[in-house]
């Protein structure tokens, strides 16, 4: 348990600290999905007790947030901070950005990572849809299947496709590539006019906890009036506090440009 949440939360730091202390002014909008099983923190924010136990299965609304820089500290969740040094510690700038969101999940080989969708909020044209599947399991490549026929092919871990279509409601399922035999679903898809609709199958197959999340962005009419900044919800929502999205949102935009450095440790 350890070693994951270390894995996990160290690539996490490393890519926030990689930023630029550029681009202070503004805000970004960044949504959260925990899909690592069996892996809860509590995190500290500038000496406050921020996030006690944020669970895995969780997608949190989207946050608007202004730009800043935070200090953070994270251990194993029930952790005392008097009895023990934090399993990671770091500071973090949240620049001004863009719509993404920021996926902990497992590898195709079951090893924690992270990973970084900027999310498509693009106008969608009058009576259709936007289905965005993401595969975030440890599992091999899939085929995504809509009524039966397959819809995206040869998915792999983590890449994502999406389309979009009329709108209404589908069965969907997830199948091996090229196979019949479903891992995932089926499951009705509720795909209003107007709505992104992003689906994360998250867990492990070797282990039997596959499971799918289901992110939606509305509001992306192509009415002129339209908000098109994005709300959302999720099947498991919670809000979480600002430097939890700040973080996140931080390590998306870097993903997006490109770098890599590592973690400056605070102790």
């Amino acid at each position: 348990m350890r070693t994951k949440f270390v894995l996990v939360l160290a690539f996490l730091l490393a890519l926030v600290a990689a930023l630029p202390a550029a681009a202070q002014d503004g805000e970004g909008t960044v949504t959260v999905v925990h899909g690592v099983p069996d892996l809860t923190v509590d995190v500290w924010v500038n000496g406050d007790a921020t996030l006690p136990g944020f669970e895995p299965g969780t997608i949190t609304d989207p946050l608007t947030l202004p730009a800043g820089d935070y200090d953070i500290e994270i251990y194993p969740a029930g952790t005392d901070p008097e009895d023990a040094d934090p399993a990671i510690a770091g500071s973090a700038t949240l620049p001004a950005g863009a719509n993404a969101s920021i996926v902990a999940h497992l590898t195709e080989t079951g090893e924690p990572t992270l990973s970084v969708f900027v999310n498509d909020v693009s106008e969608i044209a009058a009576g259709d849809t936007r289905l965005t599947v993401r595969h975030t399991a440890a599992a091999p490549a899939v085929d995504v299947r809509a009524g039966g026929e397959p819809v995206f092919s040869d998915l792999a871990n983590p890449d994502e496709a999406g389309a979009d279509l009329p709108a209404g409601t589908v069965s969907a399922d997830v199948v091996p590539a090229g196979g019949d035999e479903a891992v995932l679903g089926p499951a009705d898809l509720s795909l209003p006019e107007g709505t992104s609709t992003i689906v994360y199958a998250i867990g492990s197959l070797d282990d039997g906890n596959l499971d799918l999340l289901v992110q939606t962005i509305s509001g992306l009419h192509s009415d002129p009036a339209a908000v098109h900044a994005g709300s959302g919800g999720a099947a498991t929502a919670s809000a979480l506090p600002l430097w939890v999205a700040a973080l996140m949102l931080a390590g998306g935009l870097m993903a997006t440009t490109g770098g890599l450095a590592y973690a400056r440790a605070r102790r």
